[in-house]
């Protein structure tokens, strides 16, 4: 005889599933919990609304939390094969005589380092673009503003200033949690507001260089809505679960080789 579940312990289980495999398919839990695929969607829409996952076309995956931002150091130390070929991906979309926008983080310094071209103008927070040598035709403008050695990068009115006299042709931004019903966030209000600024000062396609690690992840300071974002590059880490939701809204999404 097949074991039945009242609401709270089939949420339990799905929580459970959803804590152990990061993905779980409507399809799956019907037939393990022996309900239909309607009763689960139900219990799908509860447990979001709870904040424990987030729903997919075909089922959910995970919510993960970011409350605390980690010190740049630390986040220039994981993921570096897959930053860097991120950051070949997202320069190669950008095209001569283009001015791009790029704010801070360890995954944006990767894409600075690869940009190349002629009458390129990159205009920047990111603190480690000074250490950089541009190549022939490249110019690179650091936004002023005031230091903040978490993130190695410039932010406030000064900064904000800055970007308020430039438009950019393309922005390139770095985040900590990319999320299609949440968006882009991070964990500091002053970044998400230097980071919204350069989408705002965007009369082109806005960029997201982000690691699958950031996937799913929800902090707490939105920097844009998901539908803001043109392209989304990424590693193969990808889970193809968020693919379908995330192109609706009208992201393409770039998966970069890791070499």
């Amino acid at each position: 005889m097949a074991t039945e579940y009242i609401p709270a312990e089939r949420q339990e289980v799905i929580t459970e599933m959803v804590s152990h495999h990061g993905v779980v398919t409507v399809a799956e839990l019907s037939q393990l919990l022996k309900v239909s695929e309607i009763t689960i969607r139900r219990d799908l829409g509860i447990l979001e609304g709870k904040g424990v996952l987030e729903r997919t076309h075909g089922g959910a995956i995970g919510s993960r939390r970011m409350s605390a931002e980690p010190f740049y150091d630390q986040k220039n130390r994981v993921e570096m094969a897959e930053k860097v070929s991120i950051g070949k991906a997202a320069a190669a979309l950008v095209n001569s005589g283009d001015t791009v926008l790029v704010n801070s983080g360890s995954t944006s310094l990767q894409v600075i380092r690869q940009i190349a071209g002629n009458d390129i103008r990159i205009i920047t927070s990111n603190i480690g673009a000074v250490l950089e040598r541009p190549t022939e035709g490249t110019e690179v403008i650091l936004i002023g503003g005031v230091y903040r050695p978490q993130s190695n990068s410039l932010v406030g009115r000064f900064a904000s200033l800055t970007l308020e006299q430039v438009y950019g042709s393309k922005a390139i931004i770095g985040v900590d949690g990319v999320s299609y019903k949440y968006g882009l966030t991070t964990p500091n209000h002053q970044e998400a507001g230097i980071a919204s600024l350069m989408i705002e000062r965007t009369r082109g396609p806005v960029i997201v260089v982000a690691d699958h690690t950031k996937i799913g992840v929800v902090s707490n300071f939105l920097t844009a809505r998901i539908e803001r974002v043109d392209f989304l590059v990424t590693d193969s880490g990808f889970e193809e679960e968020y693919r379908e939701d995330l192109e609706k809204a009208g992201v393409e999404i770039i998966i970069a080789g890791v070499s």
